[in-house]
């Protein structure tokens, strides 16, 4: 579609709410910045007959002011509409002008930051359900879009409603960050050539967020982009981590102290210590906060190999989160050439092999199809083992547990050249295969992969240890 990277689940939802010719009630919600708005302007661009833009922070009044001012624009009223006294008159009015229209073809209705208009004592959710169970339920070929970047907001009053709005949701979409294939294929549609590694180097360091990828010039480097953004005075990313999760959430005080702990145990914490590090209690609020992260997509839930949903563990896979906690958050130096200098120390050699790690954790259809195994059943986890006095611990990566009788252990290794396993790695190797078949005792077979940038040579032990091997071109393919 004109204009539009990528997002084709999303495209496909959309239209078939189009073409259903039946009242449909849609929320798309995520991170900002991600491009919901403008996904939902360029699929229904002929189909908006009404577009509605809640204001941050604004009264009652004003929000009502801005409705009569759009809906006048809207419908080409000859004179501004009055002020509406209230959000039930508002929709009253919008109904009255959608009457006629959707007489002829389907025609969406658009209110965007939809938790915005929700101001105190405004009676606007009130109105909403109203409008919704009263009238327009009871209607053909009407669309009507909910969105918002508020996610604990949409989550808990519109995905999770026990009220008015309950069950009435037709369809919901989370709109998630661009994977690598969207990512390069938007940044050709800019004119921006960078090869294949340089894109995984500013996907470990920002993620996939289209506005973030838009701020980015042709004839830079990944280093330069990174430096420029992070590090220089203007740097758009420098102050985006705090002015992130408080748009996101309420009391955004709690939902940052889990990240931060998370960022400090690569391989995640169970919801146990997730409390004791954050010093919360256990209850209902701890597991709004960690549905909340996830649905935003800034951690990832595994259950451990073998293990059920009482082992889950908790790990913090947002891309710019881990960096900016890692190298902008208590930075001293600031200038061009700062990141160029961070990039040769020891706590980049840490951090890039951590940062590669979630790259391959959020591309697991592409790993399925680099193995050929795409049809074929599986379950993805971490696993780790801690040891206990005289015994050995292991921690693996990533498995690929498999209904046809197989596990892949898989060893993710960033490099910038062809990586060579040496005979060190190639002994580590062993042992940790032996504990994960001694503690979980498995009987399935085992293949250890290497997923890797440029590939594996291979060596004596890489013959010796390895079954097979995946280079990051793997992560670029479309599904």
């Amino acid at each position: 579609m004109e204009n539009l990277i990528g997002r084709e689940p999303e495209i496909r939802i959309l239209q078939q709410a189009l073409n259903s010719r039946e009242t449909e009630l849609i929320a798309m919600y995520g991170r900002r910045r991600v491009g919901k708005t403008h996904l939902i302007q360029t699929v229904y661009k002929k189909e908006i007959v009404f577009q509605l833009t809640g204001i941050n922070g604004a009264p009652l009044e004003e929000q009502l002011q801005n409705f009569s001012e759009t809906i006048t624009d809207a419908f080409n009223l000859p004179n501004e509409l009055p002020k509406p006294p209230n959000w039930l008159k508002a929709f009253r009015v919008l109904i009255n002008h959608l009457k006629p229209l959707i007489e002829e073809s389907p025609k969406v209705v658009f209110i965007d930051e939809f938790p915005w208009l929700d101001t105190p004592r405004s009676g606007f959710i009130r109105a909403f359900d109203h409008f919704w169970n009263s009238w327009a339920t009871r209607q053909q070929n009407l669309v009507v879009v909910i969105c918002g970047s508020a996610a604990s907001w949409m989550i808990q009053n519109i995905v999770r409603d026990k009220g008015g709005l309950h069950n009435r949701l037709t369809r919901r979409i989370r709109l998630m960050p661009f994977n690598l294939y969207e990512t390069e294929q938007f940044l050709r549609s800019k004119y921006v050539n960078l090869d294949r590694y340089q894109i995984v180097q500013l996907h470990m360091a920002t993620g996939g967020i289209p506005q973030y990828l838009k701020t980015i010039q042709s004839g830079e480097s990944a280093a330069q982009v990174i430096d420029r953004l992070c590090f220089t005075k203007d740097g758009g990313l420098i102050d985006e981590f705090q002015n992130l999760y408080r748009a996101l959430f309420d009391n955004a005080d709690k939902h940052i102290c889990i990240v931060k702990a998370l960022a400090e145990k690569p391989m995640g914490l169970t919801r146990t210590e997730i409390l004791e590090a954050c010093d919360l209690s256990s209850g209902g609020g701890v597991t709004k906060l960690l549905e909340e992260l996830l649905e935003s997509g800034f951690i990832t839930e595994y259950i451990p190999f073998d293990r059920t949903t009482k082992d889950l563990i908790f790990k913090l896979t947002d891309e710019y989160s881990l960096f900016y906690l890692k190298f902008i958050e208590n930075n001293q130096s600031f200038g061009t050439g700062t990141w160029l200098l961070k990039s040769a120390s020891p706590s980049w050699v840490s951090w890039s092999g951590l940062a590669f790690e979630n790259i391959w954790l959020k591309h697991i259809p592409q790993i399925k199809k680099g193995l050929g195994i795409s049809a074929v059943y599986t379950h993805e986890s971490i696993w780790r083992y801690v040891a206990k006095k005289g015994e050995t611990g292991a921690q693996i990566d990533l498995l690929v547990d498999r209904q046809d009788n197989c596990i892949n252990l898989c060893e993710i290794k960033f490099s910038n050249k062809v990586f060579t396993l040496t005979k060190d790695e190639a002994d580590n190797l062993t042992p940790k295969r032996w504990v994960f078949e001694e503690k979980t005792g498995t009987k399935k077979t085992i293949f250890v992969t290497l997923l890797t940038t440029f590939g594996a040579a291979m060596n004596e032990h890489y013959l010796n240890h390895v079954q097979s091997q995946l280079k990051m071109d793997v992560l670029f393919e479309p599904l």
